[in-house]
């Protein structure tokens, strides 16, 4: 197809013509690939605007490949490297936990160490909470559930908590098969939920919310037309009914996928911490 749906840059931007790209690959235990783009150029063809777009591939992201404290360490590097340096941050698990494809965000935000208040109220006394990073999680639900949009109450609590910098969880859509629930998508341009299933809300992103904001992904789910495209390399007519797909083991994939971001994000926001210490400290 030659505008498949996705959110992955890596997919979207692969057909580009339009110029403006850099592009990097390097990896230790993952197969990572940054696409810088220079200019808003893609926007209209690609639904990318400027910024960089960090894929990290894996054939699994189960916490049982021998690999997988290194994963984590590696993904958090490169999270880290998005951050700015110091500051409260506001960790979002945005989605649905009530769908599984659509679950990534709030199983991630359950594992993420919420250290605000334990800095505050611990932190004279003890030096080790003291040297944690005040961190804030929220996993709300979405707008059928609240009546309330994610952007507007991110809006609020980043105020109110002066944080320096936004993580947004969110489950993705991607074009190729083969990345269902192994890869990760970073990206420092923020984030529209419900995009990839064209049901956009307000997008959170630097321009909205006035602070940095990471977007952290994995796809969960491809469109049926994208599939048939994908298996017969012809366009599917267009009066064709659509709908998206998940793999049938979207479930171990999901937690998978959620247990290894938790870890990640954990260990870009304490680096002074190792993996069996945050597993610890999460159950």
């Amino acid at each position: 197809m030659k505008n498949p749906r996705t959110d992955l840059a890596v997919e979207a931007t692969r057909l580009s013509s339009r110029g403006g790209i850099t592009r990097r690959e390097r990896g230790e235990h993952f197969s990572v690939t940054e696409i810088e783009l220079h200019d808003d150029r893609h926007l209209e063809t690609a639904g990318k605007r400027k910024g960089r777009y960090i894929t990290l591939a894996s054939e699994d992201l189960g916490r049982t490949v021998p690999q997988f404290a290194d994963m984590a360490q590696e993904l958090g590097r490169e999270l880290q490297a998005l951050l700015p340096e110091t500051g409260t941050v506001l960790v979002l698990g945005l989605g649905n936990r009530e769908i599984t494809p659509d679950a990534l965000g709030p199983q991630a935000a359950a594992r993420i160490l919420a250290t605000r208040h334990l800095r505050e109220t611990l932190g004279a006394e003890d030096a080790f909470f003291a040297s944690l990073r005040p961190v804030s999680v929220l996993a709300a639900g979405v707008l059928g559930q609240t009546g309330i949009e994610a952007a507007e109450l991110t809006a609020s609590l980043v105020k109110r908590l002066d944080a320096k910098a936004v993580i947004a969880i969110d489950a993705l859509a991607c074009a190729e098969m083969h990345r269902l629930g192994t890869t990760v998508q970073l990206s420092d341009t923020g984030i529209a939920p419900g995009s990839g299933v064209q049901n956009r809300r307000r997008e959170l992103s630097e321009d909205t919310l006035g602070v940095p904001v990471i977007a952290v992904g994995v796809p969960t789910v491809v469109d049926l037309h994208t599939v048939a495209a994908e298996l017969t390399d012809t366009a599917p007519k267009s009066d064709m009914p659509n709908l998206m797909v998940t793999p049938r083991n979207i479930d171990a994939l999901t937690q998978n996928a959620a247990w290894l971001i938790a870890c990640g994000v954990n260990l870009a926001l304490h680096p002074q911490l190792d993996l069996e210490t945050v597993e610890q400290m999460v159950g």
